[in-house]
């Protein structure tokens, strides 16, 4: 394979989990939450499963792609949750601590997966096929601990799918997507894309993706059971999350590769870097992951004596310091892992808090696709932030004199761009009722903005 050929395999995941998430997040509204999270890991088993038989780029490509469909089973599991909690009346606090357990659960994975990957290969004598034997019977086994231990929620009943809705919102996600995904494409098999050619596709997809979405918007507020309730979506304690979401991928999917390769740039040379080995970068990747789980776990404990809305203010505040940190201490080891440690507390705690707190914004009926919208929206941010990050680190490298290492202003827009979208995410979170996000039903509270008001 040659290098660039490994830009498909997160082009094609991230082209399929934005339109996946939307899609099964409403059919667990209409159909049970358990039954989509059954079938979803069904698919992300019998694709695993596949990627071990491969043995041709495409199919392997396909196998990879499928797996995508693992991205929905955060936002239903959050509604699984928050479905049983509405039952007593807690639903909105005892998802935010759930969902801090279930972040742990997932970095934790994320690395025994990489520490145990090169183990296990090792371990069976460089054989691929055993290897990815390991998570192909860890997946399967994940399907019947949800079909036999995990309760089914009580979906609303409505039964009409809003198939246009879901075509046309398909349609202008997989255009933005795929614009964003060209742009960083440097070539496609032994073809060179000049820059000026992937700009032009870029600007073409998204303004054609845009278009189809007004087309979306303006079909779905005329429609009598949407796809997505737009009206809900733009209510104060709806938009400020999903804005914050997607400024939030901007850091947590874009920010990592400029990361590892910042690190290991080789500062006798260049004059900036930290010229780490592979092992060595590893704990810098290492530290990150296990400063989100902490993160988490605060947030599961602090959601319980603060207000839910300042969680969100104080987690953001903490993305925002901990890359705008980088801007003045960057030529250190321990000033590279101090940043990526107050970031990852903040991340940690976001991954957990954006999708309970749209569950508990959202009407009953809707938590599904509410949870599923931060997941949505992350993406599309962490898409764009990619894209970006990758021709600014190109562009620039292409201006120094014979190198392919990115200069220093490379990173530092980086940086900045991570740590104002932070920082505009924590202004726009101030937006949001004080009320929110609490346990109290709407309909139990009709008077909820009068009393927030009064306070």
């Amino acid at each position: 394979m040659h290098d660039g050929d490994f830009n498909w395999f997160e082009a094609s995941a991230l082209l399929l989990s934005a339109i996946i998430v939307p899609i099964f997040s409403k059919l667990g509204d209409m159909y049970g939450h358990k039954r989509m999270l059954l079938i979803s890991t069904a698919l992300t088993a019998g694709a695993t499963w596949w990627l071990a038989f491969t043995g041709d780029f495409w199919s392997f490509l396909a196998a990879w792609s499928l797996q995508s469909f693992y991205v929905v089973w955060l936002p239903l599991e959050v509604a699984l949750i928050f479905d049983r909690g509405r039952r007593t009346d807690t639903a909105a606090s005892q998802t935010r601590r759930s969902a801090g357990f279930l972040v742990v659960a997932l970095e934790a994975g994320a690395i025994i997966g990489a520490l145990g990957a090169s183990r296990v290969f090792r371990a069976v004598d460089g054989n691929v096929m055993l290897t990815l034997f390991v998570p192909a019977v860890a997946v399967t086994l994940v399907f019947f601990a949800i079909l036999f231990g995990v309760p089914e929620s009580e979906p609303q009943g409505r039964r009409r799918l809003d198939g246009v809705g879901f075509a046309l919102l398909s349609l202008g996600l997989l255009l933005i997507t795929a614009g964003l995904v060209f742009l960083r494409l440097a070539r496609v098999g032994d073809i060179e894309v000049p820059m000026g050619v992937r700009i032009a596709v870029l600007v073409a997809a998204v303004l054609a993706g845009g278009a189809v979405l007004v087309w979306f918007a303006r079909w779905e507020l005329r429609h009598p059971d949407p796809a997505i309730d737009l009206r809900v979506m733009r209510q104060p304690s709806m938009w400020p999350v999903l804005a914050t979401a997607a400024l939030f991928g901007i850091s947590v999917l874009g920010a990592q590769a400029p990361l590892l390769t910042y690190a290991a740039t080789d500062p006798g040379e260049h004059g900036y870097g930290l010229g780490l080995a592979d092992d060595a970068r590893s704990y810098v990747v290492g530290a990150y992951l296990v400063s989100m789980i902490v993160g988490a776990l605060l947030f599961a404990a602090a959601s319980k004596r603060m207000a839910p809305r300042l969680a969100l203010i104080v987690a953001t505040a903490f993305v925002a310091v901990g890359y705008l940190l980088f801007l003045p201490f960057h030529l250190e080891t321990w000033q590279v892992m101090t940043n990526m440690v107050i970031a990852g507390l903040g991340s940690g705690a976001l991954v957990a808090a954006l999708p309970a707190a749209a569950a508990a914004a959202a009407p009953r009926g809707q938590t599904g696709i509410a949870s599923g919208m931060t997941n949505t929206t992350k993406t599309i941010g962490g898409a764009f932030a990619s894209a970006v990050f990758g021709v600014v680190l190109v562009t620039a490298a292409a201006d120094a004199a014979r190198t392919t290492v990115a200069p220093l202003a490379g990173y530092m827009t980086v940086w900045a761009i991570c740590g104002i979208g932070a920082l505009v995410a924590m202004v726009l979170l101030f937006f949001v009722p004080k009320l929110a996000f609490a346990d109290m039903e709407a309909e139990l509270l009709p008077d909820a903005e009068a009393v927030s008001a009064s306070e």
